[in-house]
Parts: structure tokens; sequence; C-alpha cells
């Protein structure tokens, strides 16, 4: 197990005396805290490094990241070790620097897959694009054996994705004729691939 190297331990602060004339919750309230002393950290550390582990490990999906953040996180408390005035508090900010560095982990592995590119769809097989070529190549020849009118109602209605009466206006015919001519055209085309496969 690593071991966060010791530090040059903070000054002590002078805590006042009855003596000079204050009473102790006041000269309490007016001491600053020294903070967590390397050695508590290191102690810390030793006794509680496979626990933070853990709770990485519910948070993060491979052991290399939860070793990572975990060692991070003691690195980071250990440079703001003056913040935490309560020595007891130690292992708190401990794990709370686990959960938000695990949370920035998992960010970056989102944000990086999102930033990949996006594959391919499957290309057709040869098989496929031949079989589409035929159905497409037999459709092209039924559509050249209809008559003219109905030929033009069924590529504005269906190819050109128009609406009955927008076709009737096309073409200036009425709609009723829009209408036989598309189901007329319909069952020749249906006749004429029925022939051809």
């Amino acid at each position: 197990m690593p071991v966060i190297a010791p530090m040059p331990a903070a000054r002590p602060t002078r805590i006042p005396s009855q003596r000079d004339g204050a009473d102790q919750s006041a000269s309490a309230e007016n001491t600053v805290a020294a903070g967590t002393t390397v050695d508590h950290l290191t102690e810390t550390y030793r006794a509680h490094y496979r626990s933070l582990l853990g709770l990485a490990a519910l948070l993060l999906d491979d052991t290399a990241s939860c070793e990572d953040v975990v060692q991070e996180a003691f690195i980071r408390v250990h440079s703001a070790r003056k913040r935490v005035r309560d020595p007891e508090k130690t292992l708190a900010y401990l794990r709370q620097t686990v959960v938000n560095l695990s949370r920035s982990a998992l960010r970056r592995r989102i944000l990086g897959l999102k930033l990949l590119s996006k594959p391919m769809p499957d290309m057709a097989s040869a098989e496929e694009g031949a079989y589409d070529q035929l159905e497409r190549d037999s459709l092209i020849k039924a559509m050249k054996g209809l008559q003219r009118r109905q030929r033009e109602v069924l590529v504005l209605r269906y190819f050109a994705d128009m609406t009955e009466a927008q076709v009737a206006e096309t073409l200036g015919i009425s709609l009723g004729s829009v209408k036989a001519y598309g189901s007329r055209g319909i069952a020749a085309l249906r006749i004429s691939m029925e022939a051809s496969a």
C-alpha cells in the first residue's frame, strides 16, 4: 500500500490561558485550528484505504480507475489538510472527495463516448444490393408499360409524395380522375411485377 510522504507538521497555534483574562468559551472561539496533521492523514490512509477503494468501486467499473481516484483523493485532502479544522472529519472529507472524483471520471468517459465518431451503418451485402437493383429495374420496366396518365399520377403521388389534390392541380385533372388513374395504375403494376417474378 502506498503511503503519503510526510510533510512538516503545521505549527500549533497558541491557546490563550485563563491568565489572559478571557473566559474559556471566548478563548476557544478565538483560537485557529491547526488542521489535520500529516500523521493523522497517514493513519487515516492506512485504516480506510480499502473501504474508500470499495466506495470508488461502487461508482466506477475498473480497479485501476478506483485506485487512481482514491490516491487522488488523498493527495487533494493532503494538500488542503489545514482547511480540515476537525481531524475527526478527515474521513468524511476523503469520502466526499472520492465521490466527486468518481463523478468527474464518469463525466469524462461519457463525454469521450459522445465525441467518438459514430460507426458507419452496416452496408448491404452484395446479394442484397443485386436483389434491390433487380427490383428497381423491374419496377422501372413495369412503370414504362403503364399508360402516360397512370404513370404521371403514380410518380407524383408516391415518388414526389404529393397529395391527391396536389396531383390533380399539377396535372389539371379532377380529383376523381386522379383516384381512378392511381388505382388502375397500381393494379397494372401489381400484375406486371407478379408476371416478372
